[in-house]
């Protein structure tokens, strides 16, 4: 397995997804610091696998995408982002939606 050289980048989504889970479980839950743990884990997950973002099977989605969606596990929660490869050279691994696991995942990608 060749480690290939992408690119990061995140959409808004992702962020709004993750605030909405790290807000609820520090004041729903009243747990910040199990808030703060999960997003040192999600940071430590998406860093791992940046360098090998496309050794992994994708995810088996019912609708047709451009992209296909790939999953990384934290927990209770599931990343999901895609690789763009329209040019070789500038390949991204772009982070698109945090979910938890629990959640209609096919209405939400």
């Amino acid at each position: 397995m060749r480690a290939e050289k992408y690119r990061l980048t995140y959409l808004p989504l992702f962020y709004d997804d993750l605030e909405e889970k790290v807000t609820y479980i520090a004041e729903v839950l009243n747990n910040p610091k199990a808030a703060n743990e999960l997003l040192d884990k999600v940071e430590a997950a998406i860093k791992a696998r940046l360098p090998v973002a496309g050794s992994f099977e994708p995810y088996r989605s019912r609708q047709e995408r451009r992209y296909a969606y790939y999953r990384i596990y934290v927990d209770n929660y599931m990343i999901y982002y895609v690789i763009i490869d329209d040019d070789p050279a500038d390949l991204i691994m772009e982070v698109r939606r945090f979910l938890y696991t629990g959640q209609e995942r096919e209405r939400h990608l």
